[in-house]
């Protein structure tokens, strides 16, 4: 009897030390699930910075932007002018984040051509008769009725995320074709035309 009483005091213990190690088990799964959410999500997808209302004094939904920019904790935005190009650049923690484009190009080229040269990845998406081209995280447009006739140019517009996981065709076409209606009431399109 007491070698039995001997072995179920060590099985209570081996009980014991088996709730133990599961418990940490446990407790270690938890707290590594926490930091891949929080990695992941947190406030704003783990953004500490204000997703930007403009684009260079071009007025875009920040909630339409805000999904293709990455997390971090700052973000600047910078205007570049090239020889009639304007080139907005949003960056964050050091990174470039987007590229937001405003172009002149010859008359009677297409949105397909301009957004040859420049692409990230092959844009396939077309809609409104291929004056916008899209992908899940690029944009180019054709800005409507914009023509530098001095020039003979017309006004066409990209958005290019760089750094984006997301990829949503849809929500790019809706974004490229606000964007590309902002421009067109903007002074980059008025002015260039007087």
């Amino acid at each position: 009897m007491i070698k039995s009483r001997g072995s179920d005091a060590g099985n209570h213990r081996l009980a014991a030390a088996k709730n133990s190690a599961f418990t940490a088990l446990s407790l270690v799964a938890a707290i590594t699930a926490l930091g891949m959410t929080s990695a992941c999500g947190g406030s704003e997808r783990g953004r500490d910075y204000s997703v930007p209302s403009n684009l260079c004094g071009t007025p875009v939904s920040s909630d339409e932007i805000s999904p293709f920019l990455p997390a971090g904790e700052s973000i600047t935005v910078q205007k570049e002018d090239h020889l009639g190009t304007e080139i907005c650049k949003v960056v964050v923690d050091k990174k470039l984040a987007l590229i937001a484009t405003q172009a002149w190009v010859a008359k009677e080229k297409t949105t397909a051509y301009f957004a040859s040269g420049q692409t990230l990845k092959k844009v396939s998406l077309s809609s409104d008769s291929g004056r916008y081209r899209y992908s899940g995280n690029e944009g180019f447009g054709k800005v409507e009725d914009c023509v530098n006739e001095r020039r003979d140019q017309e006004l066409y517009t990209a958005l290019q995320f760089q750094t984006s996981e997301n990829n949503d065709p849809d929500a790019m076409k809706r974004l490229i074709t606000a964007y590309t209606a902002a421009v067109k009431d903007s002074g980059q399109c008025t002015i260039s035309t007087s």
